[in-house]
């Protein structure tokens, strides 16, 4: 499937900056390296080490560093929220790290979160993120107010894990259409994005397509919401200690089979949304549950977990707990 442009359509290599209430992205090859300007002030870096030691210039101009380690992003959170110090946050990383910046905001408003994503978790895009627990109930929850989405950081992980966060990119694009909330405009960024991601996915990934595609399914998906899908990969990045984007790549062809017959016209014609993602969890080495080391007397613990999320009802035929388990005896 070609990403070149007709009416109507973006070509993914052209930078661009959208102004969308409170927020502004900035998209194209280059635009992390204008942070410190964006920022304009004093700022938090939230990162990793791998963001630590591919980017001296932004540690060296923060007032504070944080490390995000491994874990749960509430827990992660409450940890780093007595030793945060300032109003903005800058998280230069992946979903996890982006999520921990958001609750930190949404924790001590009126701290404002300046997002430069490293992979296509869709996290700058939305307000989609756990809480810090014990805040007064009703604490609105944060999306940044920039996002800096450059694709030569966004798509620059080695194939396997670049697969794997390309996966959950286009579930995101696939369930935002179905689900209660959706829309015509999110669902036109959600099919936008299915292509986009669909066929930057080769042999040599197109970095801008994929970049593109992951920001307007994250659109889509901060929009619509997620529904069967991302209940079941939460699950089990949470409860079988997988990482996000392998739980993702290993479910979703698996979980697109299970949704296409609620999907009617809400998925984008003529693209076989199941063959790409068969595709992408070939790429990501997530083909089987049980290459990941997930055993099969764990899939009714998994089923039984799933089960209990309401998200669970936001996809047309929504799953019971036995159907949960078929999808990932499926998968096993």
């Amino acid at each position: 499937m070609s990403t070149s442009t007709h009416i109507g359509q973006w070509d993914p290599s052209r930078a661009f900056t959208w102004r969308d209430g409170e927020r502004t992205i900035r998209f194209g090859r280059g635009v992390a390296a204008t942070a410190v300007d964006a920022v304009d002030g004093d700022f938090t870096l939230i990162t990793t080490g791998r963001g630590f030691d591919e980017a001296p210039g932004l540690a060296r101009a923060a007032d504070q560093v944080h490390l995000v380690p491994p874990g749960q992003v509430d827990e992660l959170a409450r940890e780093l929220r007595g030793r945060v110090r300032g109003g903005t946050l800058l998280a230069l990383g992946g979903g996890r790290v982006i999520d921990v910046a958001k609750a930190l905001a949404a924790a001590d408003p009126p701290r404002r979160v300046v997002a430069i994503p490293t992979t296509l978790s869709g996290a700058e895009m939305t307000a989609i993120h756990r809480m810090i627990p014990g805040l007064p109930p009703g604490r609105a929850r944060v999306r940044p107010a920039v996002v800096l989405a450059d694709p030569l950081v966004m798509a620059s992980s080695p194939s396997q894990a670049l697969a794997a966060t390309a996966m959950n990119a286009l579930g995101h694009a696939a369930e935002a259409p179905l689900t209660p909330r959706a829309n015509p405009v999110a669902s036109m960024a959600a099919h936008r994005a299915a292509g986009l991601l669909a066929a930057g996915l080769g042999d040599v990934p197109d970095q801008d397509a994929l970049a593109l595609g992951a920001i307007l399914g994250g659109y889509a998906v901060g929009s619509a919401g997620y529904g069967m899908h991302h209940v079941m990969a939460q699950t089990l990045a949470q409860r079988a200690g997988i990482g996000h984007g392998p739980a993702n790549a290993v479910l979703l062809p698996h979980t697109l089979r299970a949704l296409a017959g609620g999907a009617g016209d809400r998925w984008p014609p003529g693209l076989d949304l199941v063959a790409a993602a068969e595709d992408g969890a070939r790429r990501a080495g997530a083909v089987r549950l049980r290459d990941l080391g997930v055993p099969e007397d764990a899939l009714g613990v998994l089923a039984a977990a799933a089960a209990r999320r309401p998200e669970l009802g936001d996809t047309p035929g929504a799953g019971t707990e036995a159907g949960v388990r078929e999808i990932y005896a499926a998968a096993w």
